[in-house]
């Protein structure tokens, strides 16, 4: 008898997203071509700004270096009023408490990278522990890493319950996804990770961590905000898109604005769903922004 399918692989099944690598190419390159120009713009810029999960992840981070990074989005805030700040903080979980007790600036949230980033290879209760100790430390989104183990497996519904789990132990905190887009590689790989996430309570979907495999790519990009829009068609919920690994110029972030804007429409074009996880391109930014090179975070 044939298996009943359940309502993640039913949800695969059912989706029109183009996952053929040529046509979604081709189609990335043309939509580039006809409107990347035409966003580089310094309002652009300061949207973008707005935008960013300014990011430390180094294995010498301590209490004092985070402080002292926390420390430079209170100044910004100060030194620079006429600006919008980063949209959030992003640390490693056990840099939660840090940030929490050292950022002064209400509208700029705290990010944390939890259940065992960047390899996301630990027990499910590990994996909800730390991320219930972060929220509780201040955290007030989490980004964690899509259970590729389980994918290469098909073990769809492993992937699922284990997404949806560490929702439940996020609570209120908005959940972030990472698909490590460069391990999928194809886009029928970053076309199911995308519809498995979001069916199983993602908040977000997010390219890449940055640290193993390659970064963020246009075509990966395109086929998750595809399946955004498919998801928000069907259900009515709007779907977080975040960029992230190798973003660092300005006109890496035009790409993924564009991207996003033609795609899924002016109503992604705010901080609540659409980010860029980051360090040097803050820095970018705010030099084309003012034409001052200068380091401000």
């Amino acid at each position: 008898m044939e298996e009943t399918p359940n309502k993640y692989t039913q949800a695969l099944k059912e989706s029109n997203v183009c996952a053929d690598d040529a046509i979604v190419k081709s189609e990335v390159e043309k939509l580039l071509a006809e409107h990347v120009d035409e966003n580089r713009n310094q309002e652009v810029f300061k949207f973008l700004l707005n935008c960013i999960d300014l990011t430390t992840l180094s294995s010498t981070d301590s209490e004092k270096s985070v402080a002292a990074f926390t420390q430079k989005v209170n100044e910004f805030e100060n030194s620079y009023p006429q600006y919008k700040n980063v949209a959030a903080i992003c640390v490693y979980s056990n840099f939660a408490g840090i940030v929490s007790s050292n950022l002064e600036v209400s509208d700029v949230n705290l990010a944390v990278c939890s259940a065992n980033f960047p390899s996301s290879q630990a027990r499910l209760e590990v994996k909800c522990a730390e991320t219930a100790l972060a929220v509780a430390d201040g955290a007030n989104e989490v980004d964690i890493v899509f259970n590729l183990g389980y994918f290469m497996d098909e073990d769809y519904e492993e992937i699922a319950d284990e997404i949806s789990e560490i929702k439940e132990a996020a609570g209120d905190a908005l959940l972030k996804v990472i698909l490590e887009t460069g391990a999928l590689k194809t886009a029928e790989n970053i076309k199911k990770a995308s519809i498995l996430s979001m069916y199983s309570g993602a908040d977000f979907i997010k390219t890449s961590t940055g640290k193993i495999y390659d970064g963020a790519t246009p075509e990966a990009a395109f086929v998750m905000c595809q399946c955004i829009k498919e998801y928000y068609e069907k259900h009515g919920v709007m779907i977080g898109f975040k960029a992230s690994g190798g973003v660092r110029t300005s006109a890496d972030a035009l790409v993924y604005y564009t991207i996003v804007k033609e795609v899924l429409g002016e109503e992604w074009l705010n901080n609540r769903y659409f980010r860029i996880g980051a360090s040097s391109l803050a820095n970018n930014l705010f030099a084309d922004i003012t034409g001052e090179q200068k380091k401000v975070f």
